[in-house]
């Protein structure tokens, strides 16, 4: 598991680099907001509408394989886009396009590593496992957006996308050094039918109803919160008067505070019933945003240190909920499993972008993350009422 997470650590950072690279790119290049959106829809796109179709082949196929192929992919992609690149200006439709082949190549790469963790990891040590990845992800927000700036400054864009290729190389060589058990199922020997494997993915799901009840409650979660990131440049420099210097304060006090919920997490694995610490995150999350949103615009280190907080709850609810679904789920289908996760959760993203770009200019932003606050707050409500949560122990 460390030497595969010892390569991904190396890849997810590089990655993270040149996306932030592209972003300055087409900033500079286009000036265009229009042009900003749909690069990100293209980022997560993918994953929402072919998730469930993903997953099937991630439980059918190799997975060691999988991984090694969709990290050359990605890095396949960003050469051609680097060779272009040294004949002169990229157009805009082939960053769109390599941008869209690599959202492809995570959308397999992502479940088929959740899905090999508990071939490699004792169930004791899932939750542990998971907060280290936290972890990592926490460490490329907080280096990558000074690394990009810094490197898009004094290299050209070609360099930049060789250093992502670089890293993709080194993730598939730490896969191939490492031996994962290859499942015997009777998929090995079966027609492929893509709708009824799904089904079946779904039916697993399904058949669990704390862990069913859980993926809805992500369903919920990711609606009103994640379209809040979008938001807190707005806050910092609309309600508290802030400069990018503000913007850059928040973002980097909220990966900090991740990485240190990753790293407790990691070091401790859960303490008690998980139904709970998924619960407490969650409520942890809406009160510091019912609380930045009763601010007052001289309010503006309470606000970073509640990002810091909010932050440290964050791993305690995706990195426990990744561990029980590990342990809970046969490994035969769990690339099916969360790849129906990460498209529900996919879908659930723009809806609530869409809903919260509407309310926060028409009530305000600093309203806005009071109102996300308390239906955060309910959310959590919810989770720990409802008995088929409270049973999945």
């Amino acid at each position: 598991f460390f030497t595969i997470w010892a390569g991904q650590a190396v890849s997810l950072i590089t990655s993270a680099i040149l996306q932030m690279a592209i972003i300055l790119y087409l900033t500079e290049t286009t000036g265009s907001a229009l042009v900003l959106s749909l690069a990100s829809l293209v980022g997560f796109l993918p994953y929402a509408v072919l998730g469930p179709f993903i997953g099937v082949l991630v439980d059918r196929c190799n997975r060691k394989h999988i991984m090694i192929l969709s990290d050359l992919v990605i890095a396949l992609a960003a050469a051609i886009l680097a060779f272009v690149a040294l004949s002169g200006a990229l157009p805009v439709w082939l960053v769109m396009a390599t941008l869209f082949v690599r959202s492809v190549g995570t959308a397999f790469h992502t479940p088929t590593l959740s899905a090999v963790t508990p071939l490699l990891v004792p169930q004791d040590m899932l939750a542990k496992c998971a907060g280290y990845s936290q972890a990592i992800q926490s460490v490329s927000l907080l280096l990558s957006p000074a690394l990009a700036a810094f490197l898009y400054m004094v290299w050209d864009l070609t360099a930049v996308i060789a250093l992502d290729i670089a890293g993709a190389v080194v993730a598939s060589i730490t896969v191939a050094l490492v031996s994962i058990p290859k499942l015997q199922g009777p998929h090995e020997t079966t027609e492929l039918h893509f709708i009824r494997e799904m089904k079946e993915g779904f039916a697993a799901l399904q058949a669990n109803k704390g862990l069913f009840t859980l993926l809805w409650i992500g369903f919920l979660f990711t609606f009103i919160y994640m379209p809040i990131n979008a938001l807190f440049p707005l806050m910092s420099m609309e309600h508290f008067g802030g400069t990018a210097f503000h913007v850059s304060l928040i973002e980097v006090t909220f990966a900090l505070g991740m990485l240190a919920g990753g790293l407790v997490l990691g070091l401790l694995g859960t303490l008690g019933k998980r139904n709970l610490l998924i619960a407490a995150s969650i409520a942890v999350m809406g009160l510091v945003l019912v609380v930045s949103g009763l601010l007052p615009p001289s309010g503006f280190l309470v606000f970073a240190a509640s990002c810091l907080v909010m932050g440290f709850a964050a791993p305690f609810y995706a990195g426990v909920q990744t561990a029980l679904i590990q342990e809970k789920i046969q490994p035969q289908v769990l690339g099916r499993v969360f790849s129906l996760i990460g498209s529900v959760q996919g879908f659930a993203m723009p809806l609530g972008l869409m809903l919260s770009g509407l309310l926060a200019d028409g009530i305000g932003v600093s309203r806005w993350f009071f109102v996300s606050g308390v239906l955060l707050l309910l959310v959590a409500l919810l989770a720990f009422l409802l008995p088929s949560l409270r049973e999945l122990e």
